[in-house]
């Protein structure tokens, strides 16, 4: 799946749509993304200017962004009166930096589900080494 087909399914535009492309994907279960991080992004003027580095938020974000495709890609939902809320991290952990060239991988897992709310496991890697975990909650609400 490309960054256009990405956008089809998340609302997030640029500079803050954190998925280009889609690897893999197994309904109700799993998804992994790719981000390629890039020299030329606006946070990295002053995060760290002269040593940037990724913002830890902002790889969460991602994270989350990948469990949103996750859901809408499973369920087939009516987009354009939903929205999937980030609204919770549990257990955030941040091993290593992530710096511009390097490509990252996000992986995310369905572990439990209730009514409208979704609990994942998420572990975002560069080049197979892990930089992030975290246990990430998610809910679909209607537009208001």
């Amino acid at each position: 799946m490309s960054n256009n087909d990405i956008r089809n399914y998340l609302p997030h535009r640029y500079p803050f749509l954190l998925i280009d492309k889609l690897i893999d994907f197994k309904k109700h279960e799993y998804l992994i993304a790719q981000k390629n991080v890039s020299n030329n992004e606006p946070f990295f003027q002053g995060h760290f200017p002269g040593h940037p580095v990724f913002p830890g938020v902002l790889i969460l974000e991602a994270m989350a962004q990948a469990t949103a495709l996750l859901d809408f890609k499973s369920n087939n939902r009516e987009k354009n009166n939903l929205l999937y809320y980030f609204v919770g991290i549990d257990k955030a952990r941040f091993k290593k930096p992530v710096l511009p060239g390097d490509v990252m991988t996000i992986e995310v897992k369905l572990t439990h589900s209730k009514k409208d709310v979704y609990k994942f496991d998420a572990v975002c890697k560069v080049d197979d080494y892990i930089v992030c975990t975290a246990e990430l909650l998610g809910a679909v609400r209607d537009k208001e």
